[in-house]
């Protein structure tokens, strides 16, 4: 069995509607046209992700998820469902608006074959002057009021938006009406799902000049009228050297730390871990490389086996650490 290492993947870029090119900033080459989405670390029937460095150069993740199991994915690393890596991580360019959207959760009947429901959370990592999100419904917003809203034109108007800067967060449990709007980056992690119903939007045409599809029906028997749980927080208070948890849910764990000194960290059997890059610079050692070690930049997302042990983090960075709970 080869020895554990962390992986780099070569993104899946998507083109969306909404999209530009933003990701250019943070070092990636995506193709030409309204790049919206980077899939950085991705094992699903839509986009699976291939790995840049080390012995493992080429492989997808669900053939690195075949061949090693859970001994580098960890005994809880696998998706009971479907099989799959559970986890969906991505660099999200938000050029334009997305349409208002929600997403079911695992147990919704009318889910695609195969798919997962879809919680998931944002870390802002950048944000133009006055850009805002759509997060979740206004008070006393239900169902009836919804559907005649989407009747009658007047959807905005039951839609709560908040005012966003680089570093805040947002936590989106399954059921939580949502959209990114225009002039925001973010960092995503997410449960292994490509579905999304569309509320609205705007009336725009899509690439192929055609209005894109909604799921107005999927969608007002998903939304959570009277809340799913969603949180949102400054991070401006992180210190040093400590984890700062932005996330915790049944799917995944999310927490921020900012690397000034060295850090001595270790993986455990239970999960893998995975560091998204979120500014700065630094450098990533660990215990079985032989004088080996990663150069870590912002925008780089790497996968560390949970067999991989100890590693340390230093240089001047902020990174976010996802695992399993």
């Amino acid at each position: 069995m080869s020895t554990p290492y962390p992986l780099q993947f070569q993104p899946e870029f998507k083109e969306r509607v909404w999209g530009g090119r933003a990701l250019e900033h943070f070092g990636l080459t995506p193709p030409e046209g309204h790049i919206g989405e980077g899939w950085m670390i991705a094992d699903h029937a839509n986009g699976t992700t291939k790995v840049l460095n080390g012995p493992l150069a080429g492989k997808g993740l669900d053939e690195v998820r075949e061949q090693f199991g859970t001994a580098w994915l960890g005994t809880k690393g696998v998706s009971e469902k479907g099989g799959r890596f559970p986890l969906l991580i991505k660099l999200l360019d938000c050029n334009d608006d997305l349409s208002v959207q929600v997403h079911p959760t695992d147990d919704y009947e009318a889910l695609p074959p195969g798919e997962l429901g879809k919680t998931e959370m944002w870390y802002v990592l950048d944000a133009k002057p006055g850009a805002h999100i759509i997060y979740g419904l206004n008070e006393g917003v239900d169902r009836e009021a919804l559907k005649q809203a989407l009747e009658n034109g007047t959807v905005m108007d039951t839609l709560r938006q908040v005012p966003v800067e680089a570093g805040d967060t947002f936590f989106i449990p399954a059921g939580t009406v949502h959209a990114l709007c225009a002039g925001v980056v973010v960092a995503e992690i997410q449960q292994n799902s490509d579905t999304t119903y569309r509320i609205y939007d705007y009336n725009r045409p899509g690439l192929d000049g055609k209005p894109r599809e909604l799921h107005v029906q999927d969608s007002l028997n998903v939304t959570a009228y009277e809340g799913a749980g969603a949180t949102t927080m400054k991070t401006n208070h992180a210190v040093p050297g400590e984890w700062l948890q932005l996330a915790a849910c049944p799917y995944f764990v999310v927490e921020k730390g900012l690397v000034t000194d060295r850090w001595e960290l270790r993986t455990t059997s239970d999960s893998f871990t995975i560091l998204v890059v979120c500014e700065g610079e630094g450098r990533l050692d660990w215990s079985s490389a032989d004088n080996e070690h990663l150069t870590l930049k912002a925008g780089q997302c790497y996968l560390l086996p949970a067999n991989l042990g100890s590693y340390t983090l230093s240089g001047n960075t902020t990174v976010l650490r996802s695992y399993l709970p």
